[in-house]
């Protein structure tokens, strides 16, 4: 079950059932069935605290995923910064709706297994992201 939860913030206007089922379809992708996924949207100020809190990092991010995956089931909490999620749309001249798309399958694709810290992750994290966009734009045609 998947759930889209607010801190301090309004809800983004994003299509749930939609979101829904565009996870369930990235996970299958990868042997994966989902679990219980909370996605938790926040401010920049709430997302440092997460971060200070919980990972002793004292920066913003864009999202913080806590894997609670049990064999094939992806589970986790996915806390997002909708301020940062804005700054960079703007930064990557983005649009806004395909940023916060990405941020969201980003958390996905981490319980999935998909890596991005170490040498030539990003990249393999900045192609699955963009399979998993094109995934969600044939979905809607």
């Amino acid at each position: 079950m998947i759930t889209y939860q607010t801190d301090g913030v309004e809800m983004p206007e994003i299509k749930k059932r939609e979101i829904t089922e565009w996870v369930k379809a990235v996970a299958a992708t990868y042997g994966k069935r989902v679990g219980e996924i909370a996605y938790i949207f926040c401010s920049d100020e709430r997302i440092l605290e997460v971060n200070r809190g919980y990972l002793k990092h004292d920066y913003y991010t864009d999202i913080i995923t806590f894997d609670y995956c049990e064999g094939k089931k992806i589970a986790g909490d996915l806390f997002i910064s909708l301020d940062t999620v804005k700054t960079n749309a703007e930064q990557f001249e983005a649009i806004y709706e395909t940023e916060l798309h990405r941020v969201i399958i980003h958390g996905i694709l981490h319980l999935c297994g998909i890596n991005d810290k170490g040498p030539g992750e990003r990249e393999i994290m900045e192609a699955e992201e963009n399979k998993a966009l094109e995934l969600l734009k044939a979905m809607r045609e």
